[in-house]
């Protein structure tokens, strides 16, 4: 998967718009749990706008969340989230 110039690697990364509710939410029960990420508005960046489609199937959705690790998930609870981060550190133990 090629990972646009606006994500930095090795961190978590989330695709967002200034109007979703659904990043506004994902956003703050991770921020509950001490995780913290980096934040891309697509309607700001037009090459993370097409990252976005490009991995939704030409649609824009949001939230996209991006892992270290390079997997992609398309609005995930935020219960998913904490598990993948959790068994990449468990990887790389």
């Amino acid at each position: 998967m090629a990972t646009p110039a606006s994500a930095p690697t090795g961190k978590l990364t989330m695709y967002t718009t200034s109007w979703c509710g659904f990043c506004k939410r994902l956003k703050s029960q991770l921020a509950r749990d001490g995780i913290y990420l980096h934040e891309v508005d697509i309607e700001r960046d037009p090459e993370a706008a097409e990252f976005v489609m490009s991995v939704n199937g030409g649609n824009q959705t949001v939230p996209t969340v991006v892992f270290p690790d390079g997997t992609v998930m398309t609005n995930p609870p935020a219960k998913k989230v904490k598990q993948h981060l959790e068994s990449l550190q468990t990887a790389a133990e």
